[in-house]
């Protein structure tokens, strides 16, 4: 099979890199022959005010893209094309294009941009669904959404309605990727057709082993961001008084929180390479995760469970599909510091059900998130979007 893999990159790399990278890596180990087309957005950075409205403008629709995309197909003649990002220089005319060049298209969701313009569903430290299910995203425009910015967000919205109004996301793309059940509904909900959508999760792409869990920590390993949990997880370990340490990996914009008045038993280890964060579940005892928003697919739980770690996380979208009740880890209350706190005590205090758990959470890995049970659901997804092209007359 042929495989183009399309993605138009941020200005800043991050998990959309990595699957990209995951699934090429995926499928030229088994022997397919994989090309990619991949533009960068960090040239845009410093670009003038002029210059990014006319990009804005461009990335409603572009005949530019439109005939890039064509004379990538005539140069590799691909099965199937599978797009991961196309904002904004990309645009969605690379799937008319493929259309119209009898090219099947799969769509990974990596994102809600589909059926919310500011792309999270999420809006001043809350969940917002306010656009969901509506033809015309109107909401958006009041609050501003994209990048927080008014007329960033006029063009996302024209954009969207477009496209829609155009039949782009409805017959130009043959089937789209979801990386949870939970992700999957939500999309429906929102307008794509429940038949075009598939729900494959990420994976992870390396030999990760199990750790020893010896050492008498637990570990929030992410961004210091609002809907990260932050607030809630300093709270619930102020409440803790140092009976349980904690070790905090990452860097963001809460970053202060973490060197200031900082709780009994937090320790603040600021950025590490990712083996070092491997090295830290191998030896942890426990995951935090107490995420405020419909996360995509956190591949730090999927880490964590490589490791044998169990996870405790926000009982919230996805991330409650994935850390399984009684089986890889606990649920608790999303933003609730009393429930948080709680929960770790329970899981703390019974080291058998610990160590079970991370069995489980290891044995999830495995059956779920393995490169040859990725390998198998994606070939299934490029089989049945091939299948659903119609023969030109």
């Amino acid at each position: 099979m042929k495989v183009l893999q399309v993605h138009n990159e941020y200005q800043f790399s991050g998990g959309e890199e990595a699957v990209l990278d995951a699934e090429h890596t995926m499928l030229k180990h088994y022997g397919h022959e994989v090309r990619q087309w991949v533009v960068s957005s960090s040239a845009l950075k410093n670009a003038n005010v002029l210059a990014k409205v006319g990009l804005s403008l461009k990335s409603i629709w572009s005949i530019d893209a439109y005939r890039q995309m064509r004379q990538q197909l005539n140069h590799f003649r691909a099965d199937v094309v599978h797009v991961h990002n196309t904002i904004p220089l990309l645009t969605p005319s690379i799937y008319a294009a493929c259309h119209d060049s009898g090219v099947a298209v799969v769509q990974t969701l990596h994102n809600y941009k589909l059926i919310c313009p500011g792309s999270n569903l999420y809006r001043n430290e809350r969940l917002c669904e306010d656009c969901v299910g509506k033809a015309f995203t109107y909401p958006a425009l009041l609050h501003g959404c994209y990048r927080r910015d008014r007329l960033s967000t006029i063009f996302a919205v024209t954009g969207l309605s477009v496209n829609r109004l155009r039949g782009t996301y409805r017959n130009d793309i043959d089937v789209y990727i979801a990386l949870t059940e939970f992700a999957r509904q939500k999309m429906i909900e929102g307008g794509l057709p429940p038949d075009k959508v598939a729900v494959k999760p990420n994976f992870v792409n390396a030999d990760i082993q199990v750790g020893s869990h010896q050492e008498d920590y637990a570990l929030f390993a992410g961004r210091l961001i609002p809907q990260k949990g932050i607030k809630t997880l300093l709270q619930a370990w102020r409440s803790l008084d140092g009976t349980i340490p904690l070790k905090v990996v990452g860097r963001g914009m809460l970053e202060s929180m973490l060197t200031t008045d900082v709780p009994k038993g937090v320790e603040y280890l600021g950025a590490v390479p990712r083996q070092e964060v491997l090295s830290l579940m191998q030896k942890a005892k426990l995951l935090i995760f107490p995420s405020e928003w419909y996360e995509g697919f956190p591949m730090t739980i999927v880490e964590a469970f490589a490791t044998g770690l169990p996870v405790v996380a926000s009982r919230l979208g996805s991330t409650a599909e994935i850390v399984r009740e009684n089986q890889s880890g606990w649920l608790f209350q999303p933003g609730d510091a009393n429930d948080l706190s709680r929960v770790v005590q329970r899981a703390w205090s019974n080291p058998t059900d610990l160590q079970q758990r991370g069995f489980l959470a290891r044995k999830q890995y495995e059956e779920e998130y393995s490169i040859d049970k990725n390998y198998c659901a994606t070939i299934g997804i490029y089989q049945k979007a091939i299948a659903s092209i119609k023969p030109k007359v």
